[in-house]
């Protein structure tokens, strides 16, 4: 019987039709395609094949064939249709996050090189008349003679290739074209390391994954599978060292390996670590991030997908790497929020990661010194399995850790902005007195956090959202840290005319100036959004800072974590309360999670850390837990307070967003909204009411909210797309329905 394909059409209408499979095209699922559409041709990627149903109508056929291995897995088409019904999403835009555009374009190719290689050598009389009369072909081959294959362009590019064409029919050399891989790490040299003897702690972690992995190899498809890991270890526990040993036990039963990290600042330590770990198979890793070319990410998604490249470590986008045999996927930091898309389609990569760990049939590990609180509940649940690991791996002692309350500080300074505390400041000094290093955290960029005029009042916002600017002296510019949007900076107020406008805030900026005046003979690097956008600048200021080139490291989010110096004695904390006096319900554990990563950057070594918390509330539960290092107990009492409003991890929160340039018309189509999800509401969802958001203007849009609660997640998800799909919505209003939300601002 003849088969029919079920095409997905690319484009933004969602199109899904059938179409005839021509006799002898072998069309499998996850292939690309060109089919007829009305009366054009259009691209689509296959999504099942099955007999052709009898019908009245004729079939279209399939025209050709884009690509005839399929791109798309099974097993990812499976994670594709999850996430569609979950998050509430549209296959076609969950189609193109699997495919990057790089591979789903045809505008990009991979790179080759003419490379000519040396088939014999002329012998007596041949080569004396080489010599004399063609002295350039017989240089081309004393060296080919010494090398036995040279790129055109070493040869001498165009120069050379008349002497070449010679060569090529005298039958001396032979001219191939040669696939050029476009290394992200191309450059890069990394020395081979091996393994480290594991204490009591790690050997426990390592053999529970070890027997993880041996059961999904070996158990029928019927038999109850491990649950996933939570490797829940102190910073510094030598997580790291066994997800290295993990990985190889895994690579050595032939099984393929993901790793997946939160930051893109920290995707070049982990690829160092596995590199030099695997230096024998350093062609067998692959990276992947957004920050790739599009060449090097056409070349090392094609990499994976043939089998070439078994270790992928990656941003959350490398959840849908196309990996064969997956044996291992690991979630590093996988409490970090960063984990969480915040453009469509919105998913959680730990959560998608678990997924697809479960149809791929593969362990899974979540590691954190610090993990979600949805994850420590389903480990305490039974849900997960929960391994701990207490101790430090080289022995040392958690940094002690001191709070000083700024409200202090600022009358003893007589200064509302007090950047340094005394006692901060005399223990940077005596670190860089004994030659120790110092990491200091300030999760803002910039130099002020706002311009203010002290007559009227007037605050320098963005015109296109509810933001102040942020004053950036390196570049004298007020800055949007939302939008971009850039002005210049006002000598006197925009609004009342006064000369005396002043600084409010501080941000990196000025701490590095503070410090520069404070510490002169100090070597400092500053880390965060503004000096890292050259490419190769993180890794640079961190390579430098381990080798001890570089006294003090002033950063942003991107040191906070993941981040082994064994010299560092000393971290700051210089605003802990950043982080917490916002309005969403995760602030506290946001805070305390942060607190904990930056403390553990000290004292890894043989010397004992210390850490410095200034903070305007020192009695906050998140910073006296973090003090204490005692996760358990922030748990517990954070626990006790969503218990009593549902929130997560005792239900499961959405948000319903509408957005438009006209503020009247985003509220009323959100207010609709909510009267039509509230008549026919299921028993088991909790419905706010339409609220502007926090942020209640960002990119020229005015914004609005709706928070939904419920247990049942898809109960949720199709009760709101069943009534987005029978409402006619404005054309000049967008609605966002994001299921397990993560940013309430």
């Amino acid at each position: 019987m003849p088969q029919a394909a079920k095409v997905l059409i690319d484009g933004p209408s969602e199109l899904v039709f059938d179409y005839a499979i021509p006799e002898g095209m072998a069309v499998l699922p996850g292939c690309r395609v060109r089919i007829p559409l009305q009366r054009r041709n259009a691209t689509g990627t296959v999504l099942a094949v099955a007999e052709a149903e009898v019908a009245s109508f004729k079939l279209k056929p399939i025209e050709a064939l884009i690509d005839p291995e399929p791109l798309v897995t099974k097993n990812l088409i499976k994670l594709a249709a999850w996430m569609s019904d979950y998050y509430g999403t549209p296959l076609e835009q969950i189609m193109r996050s699997l495919v990057p555009g790089a591979v789903r374009q045809e505008t990009h190719s991979a790179k080759t090189k003419l490379v000519v290689h040396l088939k014999r050598m002329p012998e007596g009389e041949d080569l004396d008349k080489l010599t004399k009369r063609a002295p350039r072909q017989h240089t081309i081959l004393a060296l080919l003679s010494v090398k036995g294959a040279l790129s055109l362009t070493d040869l001498g590019g165009g120069s050379v290739r008349a002497s070449i064409k010679a060569l090529e029919e005298a039958g001396y050399v032979e001219v191939k074209s040669e696939a050029v891989r476009r290394d992200p790490e191309g450059g890069e040299e990394f020395l081979e390391s091996k393994p480290f003897p594991l204490n009591p702690g790690q050997q426990a972690a390592f053999e529970a994954i070890c027997k993880a992995v041996d059961a999904y190899a070996d158990t029928d498809p019927d038999a109850t599978l491990p649950k996933p890991i939570l490797l829940h270890g102190v910073t510094g526990s030598g997580k790291t060292e066994v997800y290295l040993q993990a990985a190889q036990y895994a690579l050595d039963r032939n099984r393929s390996v993901l790793i997946l990290v939160p930051e893109i600042a920290l995707t070049p330590q982990t690829v160092q670590h596995f590199k030099s770990r695997f230096a024998g198979l350093q062609d067998q890793v692959a990276v992947l991030h957004s920050h790739l070319s599009q060449g090097e990410r056409f070349d090392e998604w094609h990499r994976i997908r043939s089998g070439q490249a078994r270790i992928v470590v990656g941003a959350r986008s490398a959840i849908f790497a196309p990996l064969p045999d997956l044996g291992l996927l690991v979630v590093d930091e996988e409490h970090e929020n960063t984990y969480k898309q915040e453009n469509p389609p919105r998913y959680h990569g730990r959560d998608l990661a678990v997924v697809r760990a479960s149809i791929e049939r593969c362990p899974i590990v979540l590691g954190s010194a610090t993990p979600s609180l949805e994850s420590f509940h389903n480990a305490r649940t039974g849900k997960y399995d929960l391994i701990r690991i207490n101790e430090r791996a080289d022995g040392a002692s958690l940094p002690l850790i001191r709070i000083i309350d700024m409200r202090l500080e600022a009358k003893k300074q007589k200064s509302k902005f007090a950047i340094l505390s005394d006692k901060l400041r005399n223990g940077i000094e005596s670190r860089i007195t004994d030659g120790e290093q110092v990491i200091l955290f300030l999760n803002r960029r910039g130099f002020a956090r706002s311009l203010q005029c002290p007559d009227c009042g007037h605050v320098c916002e963005c015109q296109h959202c509810a933001l102040p600017l942020t004053y950036h002296r390196s570049e004298e510019r007020l800055v949007c840290h939302l939008c971009g949007y850039q002005a210049i900076v006002p000598r006197r107020c925009p609004k009342c005319n006064e000369p005396g406008i002043n600084l409010q805030g501080y941000g990196t900026e000025k701490v590095e100036e503070v410090l520069r005046a404070v510490f002169p003979k100090a070597r400092l690097a500053r880390l965060d959004a503004d000096t890292a956008r050259k490419k190769g600048a993180v890794r640079e200021t961190l390579r430098a800072f381990k080798a001890r080139k570089i006294d003090i490291l002033l950063g942003t989010q991107m040191i906070a974590k993941g981040l082994d110096f064994p010299n560092v004695t000393l971290a700051g904390i210089l605003n802990a309360d950043l982080s917490l006096h916002i309005p969403d319900f995760r602030a506290g554990e946001r805070t305390f999670q942060l607190l904990t990563q930056v403390a553990g950057r000290a004292g890894r070594g043989e010397m004992e850390g210390e850490v410095f918390i200034q903070t305007f509330t020192p009695h906050s539960p998140s910073i006296q837990f973090a003090r204490h290092h005692d996760y358990d107990g922030f748990a517990d009492q954070e626990f006790e307070f969503r218990t009593q409003f549902g929130y997560p991890p005792f239900g499961h929160a959405a948000l319903l967003l509408s957005k438009s340039t006209h503020e009247r018309l985003a509220e009323f189509t959100l207010q609709n909204l909510h009267k039509r999800l509230e008549a026919d509401l299921p028993k088991n969802i909790s419905l706010g009411v339409p609220n502007p958001c926090p942020t209640s203007k960002s990119h020229g849009q005015f914004r609005f909210q709706l928070l939904l609660r419920s247990s049942s997640p898809r109960t949720l998800s199709r009760h709101v797309q069943k009534i987005l799909a029978q409402t006619t919505l404005p054309e000049e209003v967008t609605v966002v329905f994001d299921m397990d939300a993560y940013d309430f601002g």
